[in-house]
C-alpha cells in the first residue's frame, strides 16, 4: 500500500507512521531521514542540503524529488510506503504522480491550540531521539530518558514562536495538496486528537484493517 501522510507539525504523522510500518508492512519514508541520510555522504549533494537546512530554509523541489525518487527505487519500498513530509507542495504532487500512484493520502486534521499543547510539551532525548511529554508521557524521572539515560531537552523548533512559524509554512505551501488531492479522489481526513490508539483505530478503521 502507498500511503502519503499530510498534517501539520505536531499532527501526531511520525507516531502513526511508526505503527503503521507493522500493520502496513512497509516502510516510513521521511524527508527529515532522507536529508540526514545523503548529509552524511559528505557529498557535494549532502553538503548543499546540510547548508540550505543550517540556513534555516526548505530545500528546493528539484533536490527533494531527486533524493525521494532514489529513495522510493529502493527494494523495501517496492510494496509500497508511507511517504511523512512529501510532497510538500503541488509541484513535488504531481512530479510524484510521475513515478509512483498513490492509494490512499491521510490527512491527519488538528487544530493549532492542540498542536501548540503538544509540540511545547515535547522533550527529546539528545542521544537516542526518544521523545517525551510533559503532560502525556512523562519519562520516569525527569530531565532523563527511559530508554538509555540520555538528556532530555527541548528543540528549537518547538519553542512557541517556531511553531506558529511553523503552521503559518504548512498552511502556505501544503494545505494546497489537500484540495489537489480531494479532487482526484484520494484524500481521506482523520481526527488527529485524543491518544494513540484513538487516533490509531480510526487509522485503521480508514484503511479497512481490523
Amino acid at each position: 500500500m502507498k500511503l502519503i501522510f499530510l498534517g501539520p507539525p505536531g499532527a501526531g504523522k511520525g507516531t502513526v507512521a511508526a505503527q503503521g510500518v507493522a500493520i502496513c508492512q512497509v516502510p516510513h519514508i521521511s524527508t527529515g531521514a532522507i536529508f540526514r541520510s545523503v548529509i552524511a555522504t559528505m557529498s557535494p549533494l549532502g553538503d548543499k542540503v546540510k547548508t540550505i537546512i543550517e540556513a534555516g530554509k526548505l530545500v528546493d523541489d528539484e533536490t527533494t524529488v531527486r533524493l525521494v525518487k532514489e529513495r522510493l527505487a529502493q527494494a523495501d519500498a517496492q510494496k509500497g510506503y508511507i511517504l511523512d513530509g512529501f510532497p510538500r507542495t503541488i509541484f513535488q504532487a504531481e512530479a510524484l504522480a510521475g513515478f509512483s500512484a498513490v492509494d490512499r493520502v491521510i490527512n491527519f486534521d488538528i487544530p493549532d491550540a492542540t498542536v501548540l499543547e503538544r509540540l511545547l510539551g515535547r522533550r527529546v532525548c539528545r542521544k537516542c531521539g526518544t521523545n517525551f511529554h510533559i503532560s502525556f508521557n512523562k519519562p520516569k524521572q525527569a530531565g532523563s530518558c527511559d530508554a538509555c539515560g540520555g538528556e532530555l531537552f527541548i528543540r528549537e523548533d518547538d519553542q512557541e514562536g517556531a511553531i506558529r512559524k511553523r503552521l503559518e509554512v504548512y498552511r502556505l505551501q501544503t494545505l494546497p495538496l489537500i484540495a489537489y488531492y480531494q479532487h482526484q479522489g484520494l484524500l481521506v481526513t482523520i481526527d488527529a486528537q485524543g491518544s494513540v490508539d484513538a487516533v490509531m483505530d480510526r487509522f485503521k478503521q480508514t484503511l479497512g484493517i481490523q
